[in-house]
C-alpha cells in the first residue's frame, strides 16, 4: 500500500501540477489576446495618422507652392512699379502740374483700397459690421 499511496500521491501532485499549469496558459493566452487587440487597434490609428500627415503634406506642398507662384507675381509686379517710377520724375512733376499728379495719385490710391477690401472681404456669407 505504501507504494500505491506513494504513486497516488505523487499522481494526484501531477495532476494537480498539470491543472496550475493549464490555468495559468490559459490566463497567459488571454492576456496575450487582450494586448493583441490593443496591438491592432494602436497600428490602426497609427497608420490613419500617417495617411492624414500625409494628406496634409500633400496639400502644404500645394498651398507652398500658389504661394510661391503668387510671390513671384507679386514680385515681377514690383519689379514693373520700380521700373515706371525710375522712368518718372515724379518731383519735377509735381512740382510743375500738381493737379494732374494729384487726380492719378487719388485713383491709383482708390483702386488700392477697393483691392484691400476685396481681399479682405469674407466671401462666406458674412455680413460686414456696419457702422
Amino acid at each position: 500500500m505504501n507504494l500505491s499511496a506513494a504513486l497516488g500521491a505523487v499522481l494526484v501532485t501531477v495532476c494537480g501540477l498539470f491543472y496550475y499549469y493549464y490555468n495559468s496558459s490559459q490566463e497567459t493566452i488571454g492576456t496575450l489576446r487582450e494586448n493583441n487587440a490593443k496591438l491592432e487597434t494602436a497600428i490602426q490609428i497609427s497608420e490613419e495618422s500617417i495617411k492624414t500627415l500625409q494628406a496634409d503634406m500633400a496639400k502644404n506642398a500645394e498651398l507652398n507652392k500658389k504661394l510661391q507662384g503668387d510671390l513671384q507675381k507679386a514680385e515681377a509686379y514690383g519689379d514693373e512699379l520700380r521700373a515706371k517710377l525710375s522712368k518718372h520724375n515724379l518731383t519735377n512733376l509735381a512740382l510743375k502740374k500738381p493737379e494732374l499728379l494729384e487726380e492719378k495719385m487719388n485713383v491709383a490710391t482708390q483702386k488700392l483700397w477697393d483691392g484691400f477690401v476685396a481681399d479682405t472681404t469674407p466671401d462666406d456669407g458674412v455680413q460686414p459690421l456696419s457702422e
